[in-house]
């Protein structure tokens, strides 16, 4: 009996490696349908790039402000959008590595010690030297569930895929943060602007006031003329706190956007440079050829179809049997000393089949559910593609649009400040009235005005056109 034990346990285990092989070389059993790439009608222009010049990884340093350099620095390093961000990356790996692990047998120890006293004067009497009773057992445990229809490797693959979208998520965040920073400091360089062209604005209508108010004591002005300037003072007055408002805004989100501490947001302020404009973007006349790999939006809603994909093979699976391997292999002995001699072997092997026959609807429900959303994460990346098509056409458009309006802001500005300069020479030799003066005088703190959202308007095309090229 005992000869024959060893013989026939090797005899399982070798029937347990012959399994194992079979299913390694059914691994192309796998259900579901296998990824492609949607089918795009991509621009007939697609791969004509004007510039030979590959844009540069860090695109704001074209705009030579050292300051903005060192702000978009210290966003990716603490933004808290990309921080976490980062963390769902890590949560995606830790999913791939759970579900690639059901894909393996699965093996423990176990190790048990009983002592028992049974009753000497129960229904079925005990022997007296049964009644105290050991036990001890120490088995190795293994249990598997073969992968054979690809269940497992269809949610690993799914799996997979969304790392890959966690990280695209992740570079789609860096590019969303490093526009949004050079958008917010162009947009509070501009609102400096607004602010100090007002506020010498109200500096020259006060001296404008105090010499109304001399000349109208002389008797050389009536009160009318000094009560009209008196009211553009005030208007002018009147448009500096709300400016002011939108400018403390501006910095405590852009402060926001650095990743800075509640005391650093509520305390702090933002430092300043001197962004210079180039005076020439390259300016492509198509699409690049690698778009569809560039943009991390792109990326991620191609990694969101796949995974959905590989879950209807997750779900066509059920349908088909559940095939799992269990035993053990150890000793059990009542003296510890003998739990490793040969009558205290121990081992059991067993193979088990599951085959669904009857689940309420639940298993065809689980199939329409993978592939409704394999349906809708296929509309999804198509509207993705034609949305990037779109930002990308907007943005080369706005890049001579906006320069060209950019250009004819600063001209008008000029012009209006040689007008001012005119229509002063005039009003002082009586030859207009001051209504005539007054206008002029607004219409320059418009035109100036204009010609400084102009110029972030043109600032933000640039970023635009980067952030659209996926840079």
């Amino acid at each position: 009996m005992t000869d024959r034990t060893p013989r026939g346990g090797a005899a399982w285990a070798l029937l347990l490696v012959a399994v194992a092989l079979i299913i390694m070389l059914l691994q192309g059993c796998t259900v579901g349908p296998d990824y492609k790439r949607p089918d795009v009608d991509l621009p007939k222009d697609f791969g004509v790039v004007q510039s030979t010049v590959p844009a540069p990884e860090k695109w704001w340093s074209l705009f030579n402000d050292p300051v903005l350099e060192k702000l978009e620095e210290e966003a990716l390093n603490h933004n808290h959008d990309l921080g976490a961000a980062a963390q769902r990356i890590e949560q995606a790996r830790a999913q791939l590595s759970i579900a690639r692990s059901d894909q393996l047998p699965s093996a423990g120890v176990e190790a048990t010690r009983t002592r028992s006293r049974a009753s000497s004067i129960g229904a079925l009497p005990v022997p007296p030297e049964f009644v105290e009773t050991n036990d001890n057992r120490l088995v190795a445990r293994l249990s598997w569930e073969l992968d054979f229809w690809g269940k497992y490797r269809r949610a690993t693959e799914a799996a997979r895929a969304d790392l890959l979208a966690s990280e695209a998520g992740r570079d789609a965040v860096r590019t969303s943060l490093v526009s949004d920073v050079a958008r917010g400091y162009f947009a509070l360089l501009a609102l400096d602007r607004r602010l100090s062209a007002l506020e010498r604005s109200r500096q020259a209508w006060s001296e404008s006031l105090g010499i109304q108010k001399k000349r109208m004591d002389l008797g050389a002005v009536s009160e009318l003329d000094y009560r009209q300037i008196e009211s553009e003072l005030r208007a002018n007055e009147a448009l500096i706190p709300p400016v002011r408002l939108a400018r403390a805004r501006q910095e405590s989100a852009l402060a926001l956007l650095l990743g800075r501490s509640p005391r650093e947001v509520y305390t702090g302020t933002v430092e300043r440079g001197d962004a210079t404009l180039p005076s020439r973007v390259e300016v492509p006349s198509g699409v690049p050829s690698d778009l569809l790999l560039r943009r991390a939006d792109l990326r991620q809603a191609e990694a969101q179809l796949h995974s959905s994909n590989a879950r209807i093979g997750v779900a066509r699976a059920a349908y088909f049997p559940q095939i799992s391997l269990t035993g053990f292999f150890g000793g059990e002995s009542q003296a510890l000393r003998d739990l490793f001699t040969g009558p205290a072997r121990t081992w059991s092997l067993a193979g088990d089949v599951l085959q669904p026959l009857f689940a309420g609807g639940q298993l065809r429900g689980g199939v329409d559910l993978a592939d409704a959303r394999t349906k809708e994460a296929a509309e999804l990346y198509q509207k993705a593609v034609a949305n990037a098509f779109k930002e990308v056409r907007d943005a080369i458009t706005a890049q001579t649009e906006l320069r060209e309006a950019a250009n004819a802001q600063a001209e008008r500005e000029h012009s209006f400040t040689r007008t001012l300069e005119l229509a002063r020479l005039r009003y002082d030799n009586g030859a207009i009235g001051l209504f005539e003066l007054l206008d002029t005088e607004r219409q320059l703190l418009a035109a100036r005005l204009d010609a400084i959202d102009a110029e972030r308007d043109r600032r933000d095309a640039i970023v635009e056109l980067y952030t659209a090229l996926g840079a």
